[in-house]
């Protein structure tokens, strides 16, 4: 390359690792969005270890980074499964290199495409769904289904594959986003049209489905415990009042979200000092058989937890350290001016970072929409924390959180590190990540790869 300056879109992987590997981040082109891959390896492996200590399933969400390379971290190296969830079917195109990675290693792969089935995605994934086939007894895509009338792109899949689809029944146990509610799993005779695509061999009818972010809204392990348990009695509720459709059959109650899964790491301690809720939950989670005839599987889904971001640090879901040692995707951002002399009511400061850069997400626990870190800063004795206070589409104003405080301590030119509020936004503004490795430089500041993330639909 020519330039010492790159565009959003045309960089190949090796010219963007050509251009970027070995910079500092502060010397980059702003802004740039960044990944601590020591923090996302942590994350991972305690997700791991706890589905593993609980005995349950585990799906993968990858909608929040959209990259091979962390997929990869999600789903480990010790189980035979590797399911994954994705939210457009371009995350699945990515993923297939990594999917055929992982069935040569006699892993069963299963992909969920996560949104109710719309028919202009149906060839794509079915032609995804003939490249996965390995047997005639595969099933590595699955979709979701909340409606009758969705049931009428099946044929078409199972010609276009080969195989026939996993089916998904989605419940909505109170976030009101997609889903049927428990009591009207068979809306319209939705299940019993499910169970005819069966006989059809359109489908094969796995479980049922539940995402419930309502736990963002919760503020302890007790109170995403708790949305938890709700969610888990409101898919055994649904499965219940239609058992005499479903009896004799192997089911996946796949349900969660990254503030609920996290709680569940609480569930390993002694049940003495467990709440009434977490007691029955676990319970849950060690038979769920026990509810119903049939025989039930749990199964737990969360994407989030692997970067993080204020949003899930506000729902206080475990007992964590500070917002930079917790949160691995942060926004590398210039310092346009400073107004510390009296030209405005209060010091504040102008970056080079807006809606554009960060997102537009609120946060309950502060004003604004990222917080300043402390990253190559000085840092104000008693001063409260720097927060980007307000946005415009390119900038950012920069103020001291609460109000009046001393003179921003920053100067114009300097690069600054952004935390953000929502993480799946965040990233999805870049065409790449600058992937940097705490555990090798302690501050996190030297560029050891670049991930391109996939973008669009």
């Amino acid at each position: 390359m020519t330039s010492n300056i790159i565009s959003r879109y045309s960089p190949t992987n090796e010219e963007l690792r050509q251009f970027y590997i070995g910079k500092d981040i502060g010397d980059v082109p702003k802004p740039a969005v960044v990944l601590d891959v020591a923090i996302i390896k942590r994350h991972c492996q305690t997700m791991l270890q706890t589905i593993k200590q609980l005995g349950v399933g585990f799906r993968a969400h990858v909608k929040t980074h959209k990259t091979p390379q962390i997929a990869r971290l999600q789903v480990g190296t010790e189980s035979s499964e590797a399911n994954f969830v994705v939210s457009t079917v371009a995350e699945l195109e990515t993923l297939l290199p990594l999917l055929k990675e992982l069935q040569l290693q006699n892993r069963r792969v299963n992909v969920l495409y996560g949104i109710p089935l719309v028919p202009s995605q149906v060839p794509r994934l079915a032609a995804l769904a003939r490249q996965l086939r390995t047997t005639d007894h595969d099933l590595p895509v699955s979709l979701m289904i909340d409606h009758p009338d969705q049931l009428a792109y099946l044929s078409q899949f199972r010609e276009l594959a080969g195989l026939p689809a996993g089916i998904f029944l989605k419940i909505d146990t109170g976030y009101h986003r997609a889903g049927v509610p428990p009591d009207m799993l068979n809306k319209k005779g939705l299940l019993e049209k499910v169970l005819q695509e069966e006989r059809l061999r359109h489908a094969i009818l796995i479980g049922i489905y539940s995402h419930s972010s309502l736990s963002y809204a919760a503020t302890s392990p007790e109170e995403a415990i708790s949305y938890l348990k709700t969610e888990i009695e409101g898919c055994v509720r649904a499965l219940r009042q239609h058992a005499s459709l479903l009896s004799d059959r192997e089911l996946v109650i796949s349900l969660g979200a990254t503030p609920q899964v996290v709680s569940a790491q609480s569930l390993l301690h002694e049940d003495a000092s467990l709440t009434p809720d977490a007691k029955v939950l676990k319970g849950l989670l060690r038979d769920p058989s026990a509810l119903m005839g049939g025989r039930l599987t749990i199964e737990l889904h969360a994407g989030v937890y692997t970067l993080l971001d204020m949003q899930q640090l506000a729902t206080n879901a475990q007992s964590s350290g500070s917002f930079e040692e917790e949160i691995a995707i942060s926004v590398i951002a210039e310092v346009c001016s400073v107004y510390n002399e009296g030209e405005r009511d209060k010091p504040e400061a102008l970056v080079a970072a807006g809606t554009l850069a960060l997102g537009r997400e609120p946060c309950k626990s502060y004003p604004g929409w990222a917080v300043v870190g402390n990253w190559r800063r000085e840092s104000e004795t008693g001063a409260s924390r720097l927060i980007v206070e307000r946005i415009s589409q390119e900038h950012g104003i920069v103020a001291w959180e609460g109000g009046n405080g001393p003179a921003i301590p920053v100067r114009v030119g300097q690069a600054v590190r952004l935390y953000p509020n929502h993480a799946c936004v965040t990233g999805a503004l870049y065409g790449w990540y600058l992937v940097v490795d705490s555990s090798e430089d302690g501050e996190g500041s030297r560029i050891v790869d670049v991930w391109t993330r996939t973008t669009g639909w």
